[in-house]
């Protein structure tokens, strides 16, 4: 280790690289800062930008029922949990050798992939779950008739197996390096449609047919009973447990009954706040674009090709209010996220467009087209994390990452297997009701609105959160379903409730998977066709500095600012400093001490071995002058040269 100088020895160079970089960052806000003020942007935490993917038709078994444990058998991408990876509620030993469906399940290797659709019917499902029993899955919603090369063909268990990190190792690592939730519900059971009304309105009741090849506005009352079901005769509305597409979708089937939802969703919500969003849909700038089926798989590739937008996947299609029947594009990349002729719907290249130009939408939902939404039959795992990684990088190195939360769920279980039932929150009542007893879905619980057909909570899902704010290595056990999601983005931007009975009202919250206070989770750049951590290569050390500092202060305030710093490696960094330009009188706290000059704060040096974190966490006091932009300007050096600054950036706190 080379000699380290005294802290002093830097000081009037860090003080004029900081000073530097604060200047900058003054002058970038002063630029924007018309378009900044114009738009809201208070929130109740620090994430200031949601985004919600919302992927296909998976249990949380199917995926995580093994996690941490994987069995890395040769030729397949390892992997290998942490030390002190906590423990979930999957597949015992007692489950995978004495399964009560009279089989046992098994793991489905990487060229296993692409497998057969399972029944995931709303009655199906219940049927599966037999009582609470949980072992009714074979005979329920397996299905194992389909063709090669889709695997399952004939397998006699076929619904009870499940992936691994070998297989799953994208969606693996987020979980060892942030955090997810194993007690996650769908909202009520059924396939995608509900799911996905569930996630932006917690409400699926509310349902109008319209008879095929209508194309006014008019409510046709149709005798379809698939579209909407237990229609109440006087106003024509009803509830949805299949899947039929909206009406306000030109991409919609025209030989079948569509339907409009009559009620509100968050679309509209975040309106009345003046608050940016989009949903944004692989496929939607052309309905006839196809992709093939199992491109990145192993082995199994299809001949066959899959459409890429889906409209009974878009849940803004079947309200009037927040659709876009044209699929009109936005008049510019400008309009993402903001009322215009796309009225918030969009193809999933403004997405990309949207964060290379820094005009990412506070809150925005992502499908990805069919082909990689991971859907079994016509997507897989491999491809589903091609897409899912590619996105998680691009977010992580946008400008907007410091304050964003991306949450990972899914529409369904497509009936996969799945060992825990989920507590009942809402009796339903009706034929296509099974689950306590024959037309009976739950007992003791109320059934919200009157509102039959809604039974929940359904099947155990799948749910993440990436985050620079997300628990590291940390699994939450809070009760919680996909309206959480919609919670989640209520309470973030004090939009209200959705009302008329959604399931909003009873979501419980995804807070135990942030850290607000003290957030330590960094970037993780993942290889997007193995889902593995890329291997260092050799060269000097690499220092990655994240900052979180309150956006705006009242005078006199105590402002915590805190930095993480981390090692990406491959080399070692023996001397860390920063210099800091905080208001006389701060305080740094920090286990390898530090000194304080006037406003200057330089740490004592640090060892940071490759993959090393260190959290400095810096208290100060706020200006007294209103209206003052305060800046916080940083920067590091990986040696002891007072020369070489590896990392410069910095902060910006209002005074208001």
């Amino acid at each position: 280790m080379p000699k380290t100088p005294h802290p002093r020895r830097h000081s009037n160079r860090l003080r004029t690289v900081a000073a530097t970089s604060a200047a900058l960052m003054l002058a970038g806000l002063a630029a924007s800062g018309t378009a900044a003020a114009a738009a809201p942007s208070d929130t109740t935490t620090p994430i200031k930008h949601v985004v919600v993917v919302f992927q296909e038709n998976v249990s949380f078994d199917h995926y995580f029922g093994t996690y941490p444990n994987a069995a890395n058998k040769p030729g397949e991408t390892p992997f290998h949990a942490a030390p002190g990876t906590p423990t979930i509620n999957g597949l015992t030993g007692a489950l995978r050798s004495d399964n009560p469906n009279g089989r046992n399940p098994a793991r489905m290797a990487p060229n296993q992939a692409l497998a057969c659709d399972q029944d995931h019917d709303y009655k199906a499902e219940q049927l599966a779950a037999n009582h609470g029993a949980m072992d009714g899955f074979i005979a329920n919603t397996q299905k194992n008739t389909c063709a090669a090369p889709a695997y399952g063909a004939n397998d006699p268990g076929l619904v009870l197996n499940y992936y691994d990190g070998n297989t799953v190792t994208g969606l693996w690592n987020y979980a060892q390096h942030y955090a997810m939730n194993d007690n996650s519900y769908n909202t009520t059971f059924g396939p995608s449609t509900p799911g996905a009304l569930n996630l932006v309105s917690g409400q699926t009741h509310g349902a109008m047919a319209h008879a095929t090849g209508n194309g006014g506005d008019g409510h046709v009352v149709t005798t379809d009973s698939y579209g909407a079901l237990g229609v109440d005769p006087a106003t024509g509305v009803g509830t949805v447990i299949n899947d039929p597409d909206p009406f306000y979708d030109k991409c919609s089937n025209p030989k079948n009954d569509t339907i409009e939802m009559t009620g509100k969703n968050i679309g509209d919500r975040l309106n009345d706040k003046a608050v940016s969003w989009g949903w944004f849909q692989g496929g939607f700038g052309d309905c006839t674009a196809k992709s093939p089926v199992g491109e990145h798989t192993v082995g199994q590739q299809s001949p066959a090709t899959v459409t890429d937008y889906s409209p009974h996947h878009e849940p803004f299609q079947y309200y009037k209010s927040t659709a876009n029947p044209q699929h009109t594009p936005p008049a510019s990349v400008a309009e993402v996220g903001h009322d215009g002729p796309a009225n918030h719907n969009y193809d999933l290249n403004y997405l990309d467009q949207s964060i290379d130009s820094g005009n990412l939408p506070a809150v925005s939902f992502v499908k990805a087209k069919s082909a990689q939404d991971g859907h079994a039959g016509y997507s897989d795992p491999l491809d589903e994390q091609r897409f899912l990684v590619n996105l998680v990088n691009k977010v992580q190195q946008s400008k907007d990452w410091a304050s964003t939360a991306i949450v990972i769920n899914y529409d369904d279980s497509d009936g996969w297997y799945d060992h825990q039932l989920a507590p009942v929150v809402n009796h339903s009542q009706s034929a296509q009701d099974a689950l306590s007893s024959t037309g009976e879905c739950g007992t003791g619980v109320p059934t919200l609105g009157g509102y039959q057909l809604r039974c929940g909570y359904g099947p155990r899902l799948p749910l993440l959160v990436i985050s620079p704010y997300s628990k590291v290595n940390s699994v939450d056990s809070t009760l919680t379903d996909q309206t959480s999601v919609l919670r989640f983005i209520e309470d973030n931007w004090q939009t209200g409730r959705i009302g008329d009975s959604s399931f909003d009202a009873l979501a419980g919250p995804l807070n135990g998977m942030f850290d607000f206070a003290r957030p330590a989770a960094t970037p993780l750049l993942l290889d997007p066709a193995t889902g593995a951590v890329p291997a260092p290569t050799a060269g000097p050390a690499d220092l990655q500095v994240q900052v979180s500092s309150p956006e705006f202060v009242a005078p006199g305030q105590v402002v915590s600012t805190t930095l993480t710093i981390t090692n990406h490696g491959p080399g070692t960094a023996t001397a860390v400093s920063t210099g800091l330009l905080l208001p006389v009188g701060s305080t740094v706290t920090d286990a390898a001490g530090g000194t304080l000059f006037g406003d200057l704060d330089v740490l004592a040096p640090i060892d940071l071995a490759p993959g090393q974190q260190r959290v400095v966490t810096i208290t100060s006091t706020a200006p007294g002058n209103p209206g003052l932009r305060a800046a916080i300007g940083y920067a590091f050096s990986p040696t002891a040269d007072p020369n070489w600054f590896d990392n410069v950036g910095g902060a910006v706190v209002v005074v208001r």
